[in-house]
């Protein structure tokens, strides 16, 4: 069964508790979302709410794929650019699935809806995103339509001696 995306869902405190929880399962699985394992909400929350109040100022716009139940299973957020000369791109943050949908197209699913959400919204002509080195998940994005545009070395400190290359993509719309 696929998913069902939504652009700006309302944040009732069922989809709040789910993006909390899908960013925690997540993270814990070893997705490259900002944390290191292990995490717990709490330890999340306050990210999270960053990514609210900036959905609050119209800064950001919440993405979320739901299952055939309703849950939170999927999500991105695209924040758009304030500097005045940057405003034709957009950013795509915190792309995430559940490691219980993994495997199934989702990620897939969940960019191609990215890509339809910033083409629905004014002047947006490209996506960028980053990504954590050691991963593969340049490969991944690269085989969604993203092309990799810059590497930064050991730019990304995920333990002591353990530095990522943090790499920059891009997926024009035009």
């Amino acid at each position: 069964m696929a998913l069902t995306f939504a652009l700006d869902p309302a944040v009732t405190p069922e989809v709040r508790d789910g993006l909390l929880d899908l960013w925690t399962d997540v993270s814990n699985a070893g997705g490259a979302v900002g944390f290191v394992p292990p995490v717990d909400r709490e330890v999340i929350r306050p990210e999270l709410v960053k990514h609210f109040v900036a959905m609050a100022e119209c800064r950001a716009r919440l993405l979320a794929g739901f299952d055939e139940e309703g849950h939170v299973a999927a999500a991105a957020f695209l924040t758009f650019n304030t500097h005045r000369l940057m405003t034709h791109w957009l950013w795509l943050y915190t792309v995430m699935v559940h490691p219980k949908h993994q495997g199934k197209g989702y990620g897939r699913d969940l960019l191609a809806a990215a890509a339809d959400a910033a083409r629905s919204l004014d002047g947006i002509e490209a996506i960028r995103l980053t990504c954590r080195g050691g991963n593969g998940l340049e490969r991944f994005y690269g085989s969604c339509g993203y092309k990799e545009v810059g590497r930064i070395p050991d730019a990304i400190r995920v333990a002591p001696g353990d530095d990522r290359e943090d790499i920059f993509m891009l997926l024009s719309l035009t």
